[in-house]
């Protein structure tokens, strides 16, 4: 399985959690988008642990199956649609979260995370 990690899902592998440690080490491919690694490091730098945690967020980066995901053209594309998709529904979502839907539908990824936010596009696939 290919995933892409929400912010919350990797505060919980990091933290240890036993269902997230299990999911992401079984995942064949790992996606870490632009819009969560600028969250993670704005909280690291908000936090008291900024250089603890952004060791270790250089060593899971590090790992040969994790990749960052950056947004192109195509990304851009597939945010006016989810973006116009959301309004329609009556349903706006935050913005970043907008960036991870579009990427995980963009590369057909299956989006790893706790928002309840996604609930609204039933067209990812998400665990």
């Amino acid at each position: 399985m290919k995933l892409l990690l929400d912010t919350n899902r990797y505060i919980d592998f990091w933290n240890g959690d036993p269902l997230a440690v299990s999911v992401i080490t079984s995942a064949d491919a790992i996606f870490l988008p632009f819009v969560v690694l600028a969250e993670l490091r704005g909280g690291f730098r908000h936090g008291t642990r900024e250089r603890e945690n952004e060791k270790g967020l250089q060593i899971f980066l590090s790992k040969t199956t994790v990749s960052i995901l950056w947004a192109d053209e195509a990304t851009t594309l597939m945010y006016a649609t989810i973006f116009a998709q959301l309004r329609r529904q009556g349903t706006p979502i935050p913005t970043n979260n907008i960036w991870i839907a579009s990427l995980a539908l963009q590369h057909g990824l299956t989006l790893y995370a706790r928002d309840s936010h996604f609930n609204h596009l039933p067209q990812l696939m998400r665990i």
